[in-house]
């Protein structure tokens, strides 16, 4: 908008800038532009910089689809990790846990709790979490004699790096060279989805803030709306 003064922004302009923008940058680049300021004028107003009913609305922005793999191509991509084994145990945890793979990195081998099948987890970007997150019985398994290969006083689970060379790798090989590690947290939420885990539980499970962001990003539901009609008594009526 330039530099002038803030009596000079009016609604005119405001929605003169957002067209102008709109034709700069995408729409999800945009929709963060016009939150900012969004916070900008709701500042100003309270200090009385501008008049009261001046506003900007986000534009609504088409949702992009949920990518997630199914449990065959989950099979398929821990067989194209084996060469790696910290990867395809990296791997394993964030489509049975739903951990970002950040908070995969901060476990420690003292977090995890063989006799109840549970680990516990810092979650870096809310800067809290659950006490400990239950885990597969044979995930635990796997975790405990890997565990017992580490060296004495290794305190981090993982002793080596992620490194996007080697991740690039199991996803050439995998056949998906695009696949996002966070595409795996997204697989965990639609996998639970389609075998009819509530909302409520994956939220509390993804330690998100909202209902809305676990559905709308994080889950897949393509598989549930055939399975759902699939239900109907076709064979009844044909």
């Amino acid at each position: 908008m330039g530099p002038g003064s803030s009596k000079e922004i009016t609604q005119h302009g405001l929605d003169a800038f957002v067209l102008k923008r709109g034709e700069e940058v995408d729409k999800s680049t945009l929709n963060k532009d016009i939150a900012n300021l969004h916070a900008f004028l709701a500042w100003a107003v309270k200090n009385r910089f501008v008049p009261s009913g001046i506003e900007v609305k986000k534009i609504k922005v088409a949702q992009k689809p949920v990518v997630s793999l199914s449990p065959k191509q989950v099979r398929g991509l821990l067989f194209a990790a084996e060469r790696y084994p910290t990867v395809r145990l990296r791997v394993l945890l964030a489509v049975t846990t739903g951990l970002r793979r950040g908070d995969i990195e901060t476990i420690r081998t003292g977090d995890l709790h063989s006799d109840r099948n549970t680990i516990a987890t810092r979650n870096r970007k809310a800067g809290k979490a659950m006490p400990e997150r239950p885990v597969p019985e044979q995930v635990m398994t796997e975790l405990s004699n890997y565990v017992t290969m580490l060296p004495d006083g290794q305190e981090r689970l993982f002793k080596d790096r992620f490194t996007s060379k080697k991740w690039n790798r199991v996803r050439e090989t995998f056949g998906m060279p695009d696949l996002k590690f966070h595409d795996l947290r997204k697989t965990f939420a639609s996998l639970l989805a389609q075998r009819g885990v509530s909302t409520a539980v994956t939220q509390r499970l993804l330690e998100h803030s909202s209902p809305q962001l676990t559905n709308d990003v994080y889950t897949n539901v393509d598989p549930v709306l055939r399975q759902a009609v699939d239900l109907l008594p076709v064979r009844e009526w044909l």
